[in-house]
């Protein structure tokens, strides 16, 4: 039995952003210097230290979506601004899945003589990987103008699937360090870190205005900042689905999750319909009717079933009524004669008679089979391992208000209105968030770190 989620309000589609972070601001410091920079510079060995002082989401009045030149990027609108980091910063990093590659690169200001820069979210199909990669080359070029550094400096930071699956050809294509990192480490370090002398929650307590929880009467409630931050459940929702329980700094463990995600959705929409990218079938879902191919409690009840408190506009069987009308159309068409020589007859798709099946409709009744089996799973995980707060991330949200209303709906439902569900405005890179906050100087911890920062 699954849910149908009230009726959606308006919110504007947001995408994904992720971050980039710094290096040493300076190439040449003496020896009695020396700890001053790498203190003032390095938070602990593993991690890169940004100034968040004052960061904010720019949140421009262009659209949403911009296809980034001839890159083959689009290129979310949502830098975040980070008004006093003044440090060099000579990395880029990369999440690659299954199905999309995320990036995160830092840029000083255009044409502007205020200090500090932006942190720029691009995504690019993990098909059409090659334009990422030119993209990161154009980067590596611009290396000193955007950041300061000097282009044959910029190292790539790469995590997901796609680091070791691409890992040849990037080292071939970029002529640059390529760091791999740990996929699920990734992610927790760029939802939540902590160090030792100051919390940084990156997404939650250092970006204002970046988690929010959702319902059709209050599309984006924005949520306050806690210091209770540990334990959560983390549902990354990208191809695939993982969960994870994260405990404290660095203590996670993965503890379940579903192979229908964005990319099952992805795959049976590209079979169901003419759609070519996510985009597009996530635009179908926001005009179709599910009622038109799913069977709700109302067509077996005729009314709601109180009883067990179901409402009449529950779904009771995603697809239910496709079977059923497409044997009444076929039965139509034989005591009409419409059937010959065993041809069969044409429901749904091209059809264009009254029993054909839009693919609007279909791409709103699977968006919301998928979203509902990942709210009801993610609740159960949540009550097994007695964790109150569920945080939602990953490409397939991508700030979609029929997706987030589902999800959320889910988790209210199941717990009774008990927990929320909560968002991020950049849930699609926290892979790449992660990756990038662990970069570290070369060599950092090994003989002659010091000699070659002071040399």
């Amino acid at each position: 039995m699954a849910l149908m989620p009230e009726e959606q309000g308006d919110v504007e589609s947001s995408l994904n952003p992720s971050r980039a972070l710094d290096v040493p601001a300076s190439h040449h410091v003496g020896p009695r210097s020396i700890h001053t920079t790498i203190d003032s510079t390095i938070t602990r060995p593993g991690a890169v230290r940004i100034n968040f002082q004052g960061a904010f989401i720019v949140d421009d009045d262009a659209a949403t979506l911009q296809l980034v030149e001839d890159g083959g990027a689009l290129h979310d609108s949502r830098d975040i601004r980070l008004p006093h980091h003044t440090a060099v910063v000579s990395h880029v990093a990369v999440d690659i899945g299954g199905s999309l590659a995320k990036l995160v690169y830092f840029s000083r200001e255009p044409a502007s003589k205020e200090l500090g820069g932006r942190l720029n979210f691009l995504k690019f199909e993990t098909d059409n990987i090659e334009q990422c990669l030119d993209f990161i080359n154009r980067l590596k070029t611009e290396q000193q103008r955007l950041n300061g550094s000097k282009p044959g400096e910029l190292c790539v930071m790469a995590t997901g699937g796609g680091a070791y699956k691409y890992y040849d050809r990037m080292k071939e294509v970029l002529g640059v360090e390529v760091l791999r990192e740990d996929e699920m480490e990734c992610l927790i370090i760029g939802k939540a870190y902590i160090e030792e002398s100051l919390r940084l929650d990156f997404f939650i307590t250092e970006i204002p205005n970046e988690v929010f929880t959702y319902r059709d009467t209050d599309p984006m409630h924005f949520a306050e900042a806690r210091a209770d931050v540990y334990p959560y459940l983390l549902v990354n929702i990208g191809s695939g689905v993982s969960m994870i329980k994260v405990s404290g700094p660095k203590q996670y463990q993965r503890i379940g999750g579903t192979s229908l995600g964005g990319g099952t959705l992805w795959g049976l929409l590209s079979l169901l319909t003419g759609a070519r990218s996510f985009d597009d079938m996530l635009a179908m879902a926001e005009k179709g009717d599910n009622t038109a191919v799913d069977m709700l409690v109302g067509d077996i009840y005729g009314t709601d079933y109180g009883k067990i408190g179901l409402k009449s506009s529950t779904i009771a069987s995603s697809f239910g009524k496709v079977f059923k009308m497409k044997r009444q159309a076929e039965t139509d068409a034989e005591d009409g004669g419409g059937l010959v020589n065993g041809d069969r007859a044409q429901v749904g798709g091209a059809s264009g008679d009254m029993h054909s099946f839009a693919p609007e409709d279909m791409s709103r009744s699977l968006l919301y089979a998928i979203s509902n089996n990942i709210g009801q799973i993610a609740y159960l995980q949540s009550e097994k391992h007695d964790l109150e707060h569920i945080y939602f991330g990953g490409s397939f949200i991508r700030g979609h208000r029929q997706t987030m209303n589902t999800l959320a709906y889910a988790i209210r439902f199941w717990s009774e209105g008990k927990k929320k569900a909560y968002f991020l405005r950049h849930e699609g890179y926290l892979g790449a968030v992660g990756a990038f906050l662990k970069r570290q100087p070369r060599n950092w911890g090994r003989r002659n770190s010091f000699e070659e920062l002071t040399s």
